[in-house]
């Protein structure tokens, strides 16, 4: 740097630096760039908006408002394009800012990203030339949790700043070298309910306080989107529509740089790259070392201002599921930023200082500001390691234990055709074989899908596709050392997702290349539905098992249609037929019968077979006593306190949207005192953090339940609600939940509690004494005689079915159970009820992720599933939630059965 440079350079830094000592904390005089010249023609947030950044909380109509005010005062500089709309209808946006140059050839820069993702047909030689001119993009997103304020503000500020600064050298940099996507708010439903509850809240003044009912989200608050998802879980499985439309965007644009920009804990400070360990093997080893680099900048910002943060701690780099880390997988840096929250427009933090809405405004703006310098000052670095990471992901490919993935035809090829389609629009080649085929030993039949290793993908497809992705050894021996000492472990999410093992879907591996002619398999996650020929004159079945049979059968009930199901297996010209089949008899319904059921078939991609006459050869005849009858339940579930917002949300979904069925949502505090008869099925999701459900439903709470499960209803648990349905005082499942298992100094294992007193009355001041000779007599005298399991993080356990209960009917005879937390139940006496799906023996039971030993040996042979007759009604436990972030495909099957079986099998006074 010249001398003159350097002089100014430190006069600047000087006069920030004394800025911010008088400024830090200032009110309406705040300032979030000192000394910055701006073109007036560019709109402020007072020109457009009526208050300055941090006076008010924006609305997502009103940032939309701003952008587009943005766009008009600078289009040659700043465009606008909707991605997706949410659940509520809220059109999500993105913002190009960038050189007018540059934004005319906009195009041409996509372009170029696009060739360099793929050396196969961008040879070194074109990408070198493509480096030397292009424009490196830059994605910062902002607000994927609603209730996480102050990021949109500081999206909309930074594109002000960009446009508007003048003779900023930094900014001139970046607009010519880069280009920056701004995605403002990535959860609008959950912001403008979050904006709804603190405005109804406020008072004369801004209150600090952070119990004051305007810092108090009333349930479900405003983090998750319309159905209660963690927007910031849902990447690689996809199942909200705003997901959907950043991912295709995303591969539109691949950016070099990606930051999703989040709020923590009041009482924090500031946290940037790099991430904490565990980082997930498949993260290329330039893209570790880059994080270094944003992080230096940030910091050097950071020091300049006074600001306090920190690095490598909390939030990791294992899961890819997160907005941070799921752009890595097609080879960008993707970071996260995480500003302590005001929650609304000041709070108090635990040493009494207030931290500002201004004040976390500006500080995810100097990062956004510094994150794109950093892109701009490395942009041939990192656009090089960009293409490199495509050409060495296609080499591993071609050198690697796993060469290819199969996925045979299978019974539930509706599941790997949507695998399929899910890995496809993500970026994954996948191919169906033209013909039969052998590979790795294996024979396989036209219409497999084949997943070739040798291509960009390939450090997504492993992380997504293999059993298990390992954590460093290194890392899982500190987590047993803290646990230990009774320490929490640094596990931030799940450990277990093997999308395979998740949908229950074979996916075969191979060492070799597979030699197979195959076609493109397209984005699409449903297959076509078909009716066979024939007149269907006596009745039309649907073979159970798959979702499109679940999603046929609820369009058949919401039209009426006279319905039945077997619970068992059985035989009919010739073909095989799993239990839960349906049956949809000609007689029993309109003459229009074969239109309706093309129609439903065509709806929801199941296949459907056409019967000219109803001669069983083996199992049960249309008309046995094993075959049910479907009354059209309606359903209700449990909302509001004291549910799991998560639970309650992601439940309702899998059943609405992936099975297109009605629910009532019905507030938790009126089960006690409401009618319940015009329900059949009723859900309790899993609870919260707040009060139980013993809590909300009290005394009459539980005798309402009793009365109407006795009446017919079917009343299904999840998770930790089976807490209340097995206490003792309510009693409506009959099993219990364990506490921790004691290993005895002799080895010998017994349930804790059992063990020996130390005093015959343990309200006593004193005890009897002991001597404490050896580290272990130490560890077995502080360890509690009480206590629960250790809480698991989230690992893919097997658990094997029942195949004679009807609600094990279509269900594969081994599922994986993601399993969280710390509840374990006993399984249920025979006299009592049925274990209709139980947990594996301990060598067996783990598929996927690091579990703990004493909960792998506690957990075998306990049950997932626990059905119990009550009067004329069912009770049903399911002691895992089957419908985490709605990708537990191979769950859905048992789930639904539960809804709809259940209500079949019940036997209310009609």
């Amino acid at each position: 740097m010249k001398p003159d440079l350097r002089r100014k350079a430190l006069t600047a830094v000087v006069l920030l630096i004394a800025f911010f000592s008088v400024h830090a904390h200032a009110g309406d005089d705040f300032v979030f760039w000192p000394n910055a010249d701006y073109d007036p023609a560019i709109p402020t947030f007072e020109d457009v908006l009526g208050y300055n950044p941090g006076e008010r909380i924006t609305w997502h109509g009103d940032a939309v408002r701003y952008f587009e005010a943005l766009a008009k005062a600078a289009p040659e500089r700043l465009s606008v394009k909707p991605y997706a709309s949410s659940w509520e209808g809220r059109e999500l946006i993105y913002a190009v800012v960038t050189s007018a140059e540059n934004l005319a050839n906009i195009e041409v820069i996509k372009s170029g990203m696009q060739r360099l993702a793929d050396p196969r047909r961008t040879s070194p030689a074109e990408a070198r030339e493509i480096i030397k001119t292009q424009p490196a993009v830059t994605w910062l997103s902002y607000g994927v949790h609603g209730n996480e304020i102050s990021s949109t503000e500081a999206a909309m500020l930074t594109a002000y700043h960009l446009l508007a600064s003048r003779g900023d050298e930094r900014v001139a940099n970046i607009m010519r070298d880069t280009v920056v996507v701004i995605d403002p708010m990535q959860n609008p439903d959950g912001r403008d309910r979050f904006i709804h509850h603190f405005e109804t809240a406020e008072g004369l003044l801004p209150d600090a306080d952070r119990i004051s009912a305007e810092h108090d989200e009333p349930w479900p608050g405003g983090r998750t989107n319309h159905y209660l998802f963690d927007l910031n879980r849902d990447w690689f499985m996809m199942t909200q529509p705003e997901t959907r439309g950043r991912v295709r965007i995303l591969r539109e644009w691949f950016p070099v740089a990606f930051v999703d920009a989040h709020e923590m804990g009041s009482d924090s400070t500031y946290y940037f790259a790099p991430e904490a360990v565990p980082y997930n093997p498949h993260l290329a080893a330039d893209q570790r070392a880059s994080l270094a680099l944003f992080g230096k900048n940030n910091a050097r910002w950071f020091d300049t201002f006074g600001l306090d943060y920190y690095t490598r701690e909390v939030f990791d780099a294992f899961y890819p599921g997160y907005g941070a880390s799921w752009p890595s997988y097609f080879g960008s840096i993707a970071m996260t930023y995480e500003q302590a929250s005001a929650r609304g427009l000041v709070v108090r933090q635990y040493d009494g200082n207030e931290l500002t809405f201004a004040y976390t405004i500006r500080n995810h703006f100097v990062t956004s500001l510094a994150t794109a310098e950093t892109t701009a000052a490395n942009r041939e670095k990192f656009l090089g390691e960009f293409y490199n990471y495509q050409e060495s992901a296609i080499e591993e490919g071609k050198s690697e234990n796993v060469r290819a993935y199969i996925l045979p035809t299978q019974a539930d090829q509706a599941g790997a055709a949507k695998l399929a389609g899910l890995l496809t629009v993500q970026g994954v080649e996948v191919g169906r074989a033209g013909s039969s085929f052998t590979a790795c030993g294996n024979s396989y039949p036209a219409g497999s899908y084949v997943i070739d290793l040798a291509q960009p993908a390939k450090r997504f497809i492993r992380t997504l596709m293999d059993a298990d992705v390992p954590m460093d050894d290194d890392f899982i021996a500190e987590q047993e050392r803290r646990r230990a000492k009774n320490m929490r472990d640094q596990i931030y999410d799940v450990t277990g997702w093997s999308l395979p093992k998740m949908m229950n879907i074979r996916a075969d591996r191979c060492n070799r290349t597979v030699k197979v002619e195959s076609t493109p398999v397209g984005p699409d996650l449903a297959q076509a539905g078909s009716v066979s020929e024939g007149a269907g004159s006596v009745a039309y079945l649907v073979p159970w098992g798959t979702a499109p049979a679940v999603r046929f059968l609820s369009h058949a009930l919401r039209q009426g249609l006279d319905t039945k199901s077997s619970d068992k297996a059985f035989t009919h010209a010739g073909q095989r037929y799993p239990a839960g089949t349906l049956i949809i008899d000609t007689a029993d319904n309109p003459g229009d019968l074969r239109d309706i059921v093309t129609e439903i078939s065509t709806m929801t991609g199941a296949n459907v077979v056409s019967v000219d006459n109803s001669w069983v050869s083996d199992g049960p005849n249309f008309g046995s006593e094993n075959v049910v009858r479907f009354n059209p339940p309606k359903v209700a579930i449990a909302w509001d306190e004291p549910t799991s917002s998560y639970s309650a949300g992601n439940t309702r979904f899998v059943i609405e949207r992936q099975f297109d069925y009605p629910v009532t949502a019905i507030r938790g505090d009126r089960l006690g005192r409401v009618d319940l008869s015009r329900y059949q099925v009723l859900i309790l999701p899993a609870t919260g953090w707040g009060p139980g459900y013993a809590d909300v439903l009290g005394k009459k709470g539980a005798e309402n339940l009793k009365d109407w499960v006795s009446k017919g209803g079917v009343l299904i648990a999840i998770g930790n609600a089976n807490r209340y349905l097995t206490d003792p005082d309510i009693d409506l499942l009959s099993i219990r939940r364990e506490n921790a298992v004691i290993e005895a100094d002799n080895n010998s294992e017994s349930p804790a509690g059992n063990g020996k007193k130390n005093s015959d009355k343990p309200q006593d001041a004193t005890v009897e004494g002991q001597y404490l000779t050896s580290a272990e007599d130490y560890e077995q005298a502080i360890t509690p005689v009480k206590d629960n399991p250790d809480s698991v993080a989230g690992v893919l356990a097997q658990a094997s079915v029942d195949p004679d209960h009807w609600l094990g009917a279509g269900v594969a005879p081994r599922l994986n159970v993601l399993v969280r937390g710390s509840d374990i139940y006993t399984p249920i006496k025979m006299d009592k009820g049925v274990n209709v799906a139980v947990f594996s023996a301990a060598d067996e039971l783990l598929n996927s992720g690091y579990i703990w030993e004493q909960n792998r040996k506690q957990l075998a042979f306990k049950p997932f599933v626990v059905a119990q007759r009550s009067g004329r009604g069912y009770v049903i436990g399911f002691t895992q939630d089957p419908n985490v972030r709605a990708y537990l495909d191979g769950l859905n099957t048992i789930f639904m059965n539960a809804i709809m079986r259940g209500s079949a099998h019940a036997r209310p006074v009609r």
